[in-house]
Parts: structure tokens; sequence; C-alpha cells
């Protein structure tokens, strides 16, 4: 039904990871193979390609869904439908930045501060960059950058529009950042023409939910233990949940079952305390999707 497609490149491993935790695994012949399968009804199709491209892809129709990031979304200027974000990047679940910067020894301090002057930009945006300069009065020399943008400040240009998600490398680089044009995060989009088709969007959305339930699921456990009658208040209080506990009483009033969703990384903590609070049979489980 859907034809799809997914990231080349720094997004691709990741992306794959997540198809799979979500049970739409992904099977290609081989590892470069553009081509691929998801063993689902719901796809027809899956191809595999730069990221750079998948906007105009999707929204000129050749595919019903795609995985990209808002920056090259932006960049493209493409007509498409966010359906939602999909919280990851290549390394962490960080957004990246697309950031205006130049030399420590610039005297511009500002974007505004550009304005009047003529500058020689390198990036690897340059829609986005003349869009966004040129919203700011700034006359611009914009040249494409293939790689190492950070290195022409300041013999090639005055200053770049790069990705950063932290800053390190530009700062390394001996640049400073003077403004943020666009924080991206990664996105799923479809064709417009398709969302409006019902069972098309059905089954987008069906998709989008699986994608993000594995998403919320990452970072949390299942807790599941017993707690003696007396001993309830105590525990439910150092217990954190999303909502609340369930909490079922066990066979003969012996006690209650208790079980909730808590973060992974309090779990060090939180097992010792209810412990300490009269728990016994703690249990934890790992999750593999949290539907909302």
């Amino acid at each position: 039904m859907l034809r799809v497609v997914l990231p080349k490149g720094s997004l691709e491993k990741a992306t794959l990871e997540l198809f799979a935790a979500a049970d739409l695994a992904v099977r290609r012949s081989s590892d470069v193979d553009y081509r691929a399968v998801i063993d689902d009804p719901r796809v027809a199709d899956v191809r595999i390609l730069r990221p750079q491209e998948i906007p105009v892809y999707v929204a000129d129709g050749l595919f019903d869904l795609g995985i990209t990031g808002r920056d090259w979304i932006e960049e493209r200027a493409a007509s498409v439908l966010s359906l939602g974000e999909l919280a990851y990047s290549k390394a962490t679940a960080n957004p990246i930045r697309v950031v205006l910067a130049v030399a420590d020894a610039s005297p511009f301090k500002t974007l505004a501060d550009l304005a009047g002057h003529k500058v020689r930009v390198s990036t690897e945006y340059p829609g986005l960059t003349e869009r966004a300069l040129a919203e700011h009065g700034v006359d611009a020399e914009i040249s494409l950058s293939y790689g190492a943008t950070e290195a022409k400040v300041p013999d090639i240009a005055d200053c770049v529009v790069e990705i950063t998600e932290t800053g390190r490398a530009l700062r390394a680089a001996g640049l400073r950042v003077i403004d943020t044009l666009l924080v991206s995060r990664t996105e799923l989009i479809a064709n417009p023409a398709a969302a409006g088709d019902p069972q098309k969007r059905h089954a987008m959305e069906q998709l989008l939910t699986l994608l993000q339930g594995t998403l919320e699921a990452r970072d949390k456990v299942l807790v599941k233990l017993n707690v003696p009658p007396d001993r309830l208040d105590a525990v439910v209080g150092v217990l954190p949940s999303m909502r609340a506990p369930t909490v079922s009483e066990l066979s003969g009033g012996r006690g209650f079952a208790l079980e909730t969703v808590v973060l992974k990384r309090e779990i060090n903590t939180l097992i010792p305390a209810l412990k300490d609070q009269g728990a016994t049979d703690i249990l934890e489980l790992a999750l593999a999707k949290i539907v909302h």
C-alpha cells in the first residue's frame, strides 16, 4: 500500500534499528542495496536514499512516506505533511541546530550585525541560508560547501552556516555561534495527496504509533512488586509512575501487587528504596513499546 523511503548515511543505522525494534524490520540483500522490503501488509515498497533528496521525492509523490530531518525539508522548501517527530539522531536523541558562526575574532556578535555588510557565506544549506539572511536584510554571497565547512573561515568565507548538536566542533575550529537559524529533528513526512487518502492515512498513523511507541519505551522499564497491606502507602510514596501505579489485591488478603513504568536511570536507587519500605518479589522488565 505505502511506498516508503528511509534515510541513507548518518541516520541509516539508527533508523533501521528503530524499525526493527518496532517490529517493522527492514530486509535487503546487502548493506549497500538501495531497495528493501518490510514484511508488513501496509508497506508495498521501500527505498533507502540520501536524506537531502527525500523531501523532494515525497513532495513529488514518488513516495508516500519518508523519514528525513527538518533541516532538509526547509532547505528543499518541500511541500510535505509532517506526521510527527521521531526523537532520535545518528548518536543521541538531541536535535541538531543549523547555526550561523563566525571567527572568534570577528566583530559580528549577532545576525543583525551582518545587515549592511557584504558577507561571504559557506554552507551545505544555500536555500535555507539565503532565505534566512534575506529576512534580516543581509547582503550575502553564498557558496555551496561540500564538506569541511568550518575550515573555510576566514580565507574563503566570512561566516558559515553549519549543523551542530553541541557546538564543540565549531569551537575547536575557532568559530563562534552568533545565531541559530533552525532547530531540526527527524520527522516522519507524507505526501499530502497520499495522506488525503483515508486508507493510506490510517496505515501511516498506525506505523507512526509503532515507531513513537518504541521510542517512548527506550529509556523506561516496567517494575512489578508485592507489598504487605500495612506497607502499601509507604511503598506507593516512593514509587514513581507515568500516571499512577496499578494496584491489585492478592488472593486471601495477603497484600497487594503493584506495577508501574519508571525511568531506567532511576531503577538503581528505586529498587533498594522499595525493599527498604517492605516491598518483596520485585521484578524489573524490559519494555518494547509504550502507546498512550
